[in-house]
């Protein structure tokens, strides 16, 4: 038995490797080791078990891949284009559509007479609206100070011009022939000649040759629309409207230049002499009631009649 015991060697893994290097071999804790030992024995220790566990004790949820399209989006064109036609009328203002209007019919003078024949007439009101903005632009221009002056003149000047220029071209538009209702020739030049008496007298004489000159084509052109309403229906426009006092006012607020109109309106309806005495007036009054009394089937009606002498 000794010598068994002394002859008995251990076993490999006991001895110390010599060729091996030292190094410290840290020994799992007991607890570890029974773990990996129990995990061990039941037969479900592996790595792939250990990964797909979840966390706390949770079932494990399956992950979705991702859905991929099987064709690509085409990229939408963003190249720069040009604005459609009607786009690029709304960006436009009345100013701007007007000269390009006025260039095109310039370029191509069958385009401007193709315009003008589908254009409507300016009516009466249109047109004085038109005349009132030139007339507000000439306010406008005003400098500080006399109003009258040889500055003040200097400053609006070209506005002027260019409000008596527009007074020119329309005023002709209005007269017969082109214009056959003597009422619609008769109501612009109403509004056209009020436009000339709010124009300033200058300090220089010469400066208002402006306002005379319009005078004088304003008066001629009362006189052919009373000349050609004479010749309609006995004048019965000149007769009903009140022409005869308007055309008056007209004349004294021009200071009697305007004298050629009211000389027409005479010689046309025959009763509106300045000269004509009180008795001639109140017989006109009393004719004029007359015939309204017979065209309202009045006449007589507030009469008396008289039986016998008294």
């Amino acid at each position: 038995m000794n010598v068994i015991n002394q002859h008995f060697a251990p076993p490999p893994h006991l001895l110390n490797n010599r060729l091996s290097p030292s190094r410290n071999i840290i020994s799992p804790s007991p607890g570890m080791s029974s773990r990996k030992r129990k995990a061990d024995d039941d037969g479900s220790g592996g790595d792939d078990d250990r990964m797909s566990a979840s966390p706390s004790g949770s079932p494990a949820v399956p992950t979705r891949p991702l859905p991929r399209h099987s064709t690509k989006r085409m990229r939408t064109n963003v190249s720069g284009r040009p604005l459609a036609f009607p786009r690029l009328l709304e960006t436009l203002n009345v100013d701007e559509m007007r000269n390009i209007l006025q260039t095109i019919c310039e370029r191509r003078p069958d385009i401007g007479a193709e315009i003008v024949n589908a254009a409507p007439r300016p009516s009466v009101q249109s047109t004085l609206e038109v005349l009132g903005k030139y007339e507000s632009q000439f306010q406008g221009a005003f400098p500080i100070g006399p109003p009258s002056s040889d500055y003040a003149y200097n400053r609006v000047r070209q506005h002027l011009i260019e409000l008596l220029d527009a007074l020119k071209d329309f005023t002709p538009h209005f007269l017969p022939p082109n214009e056959p209702q003597a009422a619609t020739s008769l109501a612009y030049l109403d509004g056209a000649t009020d436009f000339i008496h709010r124009l300033p007298d200058w300090d220089t004489q010469q400066h208002n040759r402006h306002k005379q000159e319009a005078y004088e084509e304003m008066a001629k052109a009362w006189a052919a629309v009373i000349r050609e309403a004479a010749k309609k229906a006995g004048g019965i426009q000149l007769q009903y409207g009140g022409w005869d006092q308007k055309v008056t006012k007209h004349n004294e607020a021009s200071g009697g230049r305007m004298q050629e109109a009211v000389n027409e309106l005479r010689n046309s309806i025959g009763w509106m002499g300045a000269d004509a005495s009180g008795s001639a007036a109140g017989g006109q009054a009393d004719a004029m009631s007359v015939r309204q009394q017979l065209l309202n089937g009045t006449y007589g009606m507030g009469n008396a009649v008289r039986v016998g002498p008294f």
